[in-house]
């Protein structure tokens, strides 16, 4: 089967394009990219088949590279009840996102290549995203010994973190980045100080002192960018910050780049969407680690996006039962499903002069795809034909009931939404239509 894209305003940052053309795909590649591609199309309309070629007319649509999500958590194995990787594939598909890579705080937790097989077993059966797993650095998470990384690699891993807890242990994250970088990993961090956090449930301010919530501190993130700003570049390695969420955070990563420190960065939506304002009715789809912060780290975030200092925009989608989120909000799971959300609310960056077309793309798909090193990201001739279509005028209204995901715990229920995936491509087959 082959495909023929016509007419679309193609964006690719990685060959720096930014122009009206038609994609050829044939054999799940980007055979040719260029003005008025006929091939045996003629005589067929808009949108027809042809032998084996169907023609899509994507004229006023944006064609950009598939979409990947560098941190996101598909609960399986283990939490099946919260989301599979068969529900979470859809959800990504239907967000636009071709390539997810999925983080490894799972029942049992992914620290040993039975798991990696496992995930890679259940993407095969799954066939409609790209899952890349994301071992973890210390067995068990526990922070104490690391895992096996070259073991992990070879069945299938693409990078290592302990999302979901901090490494405390300075010395055992030292570690971890020397011996990541010396096989080619790249090492995901979860930047907070438990000292400092100290079971907090939301941003420390005047805010929490209104509601009544322990605070978590932004000094409790701050800490420990710092420290592994400090690691990267005392042992001369790389390391990738997971969901930044102060201003704070932003200005010392902006200092270490222009010091040469070997980091990268990313954020999520929600962080450069909520405050801690919208905290104050208690809802707890709204809790997420780290916490929703002040209306100037929101800011501080989209210059870090501005400028680069953030490289990633991912969603950190983190599902959660009814169970583990209709409680009180102190007892509340943290974390939002978003990866059917994350690019309608990206889509407000450049509508509020944030950030350009190329360099959005750039932070969702060619970017996440450099720093874990998979040749995703590209529309170049010869790559796979993974592709988003995107209609940015389709408005449309955040539902939970008609998610895909299998939770539903979703701080955006109701909300109007500008711009949609509305074809998803990847191998050169349509996984996700709304054309």
């Amino acid at each position: 089967m082959r495909l023929l894209l016509k007419g679309g305003r193609v964006i690719d940052p990685s060959r720096d394009m930014d122009d009206q053309m038609d994609v050829l795909v044939e054999k799940g590649k980007i055979a040719k990219l260029g003005k008025n591609i006929s091939d045996d199309s003629q005589g067929v309309g808009a949108k027809g088949q042809k032998g084996d070629l169907e023609i899509i007319n994507v004229q006023d649509l944006l064609v950009v590279p598939g979409l990947i999500d560098i941190h996101c958590h598909l609960r399986e194995p283990g939490f099946e009840y919260k989301e599979t990787i068969q529900t979470g594939s859809e959800a990504a598909a239907a967000g636009g996102f071709t390539s997810v890579a999925c983080m490894a705080n799972t029942d049992p937790v992914h620290d040993n290549r039975s798991v990696t097989e496992f995930i890679r077993q259940k993407v095969a059966q799954s066939d409609l995203i790209n899952v890349f797993p994301v071992a973890s650095i210390s067995v068990g998470l526990q922070g104490q010994i690391l895992t096996e990384f070259i073991d992990l690699k070879n069945a299938g891993a693409v990078a290592f973190s302990d999302d979901g807890k901090p490494v405390m242990n300075s010395a055992l994250m030292r570690r971890a980045l020397e011996y990541a970088y010396s096989i080619g990993m790249p090492v995901i961090s979860h930047c907070e100080d438990a000292n400092l956090s100290n079971e907090g449930v939301m941003n420390e301010s005047f805010v929490a002192t209104e509601l009544g919530l322990s605070g978590i501190p932004s000094v409790a993130e701050e800490m420990m960018v710092a420290r592994d700003i400090l690691l990267a570049q005392y042992t001369r390695t790389a390391v990738h910050l997971a969901h930044v969420s102060t201003a704070g955070s932003v200005q010392i990563i902006r200092d270490a780049k222009n010091r040469g420190v070997k980091v990268t960065a990313e954020t999520a939506p929600h962080y450069f969407t909520l405050t801690e304002e919208f905290l104050r009715d208690y809802n707890p789809n709204m809790k997420v680690n780290p916490p929703l912060r002040s209306s100037e780290d929101r800011e501080a975030l989209k210059q870090g996006l501005r400028d680069g200092t953030i490289d990633v925009i991912a969603t950190d989608h983190a599902p959660h039962a009814r169970t583990d989120k209709e409680v009180e909000f102190e007892y509340a799971a943290s974390g939002i499903v978003g990866l059917e959300t994350s690019l309608p609310l990206s889509l407000r960056l450049v509508e509020e002069g944030v950030v350009t077309w190329k360099q959005l793309i750039a932070m969702m798909s060619f970017n996440p795809a450099r720093i874990l090193k998979i040749p995703k990201g590209t529309l170049k001739a010869g790559a796979d034909a993974d592709i988003t279509v995107v209609d940015l005028n389709k408005k449309w209204t955040v539902s939970r009931d008609t998610l895909h995901s299998r939770s539903k715990n979703t701080p955006f229920d109701g909300w109007e939404m500008k711009g949609k995936a509305v074809l998803t491509v990847v191998g050169g087959k349509i996984k996700h239509r709304e054309l």
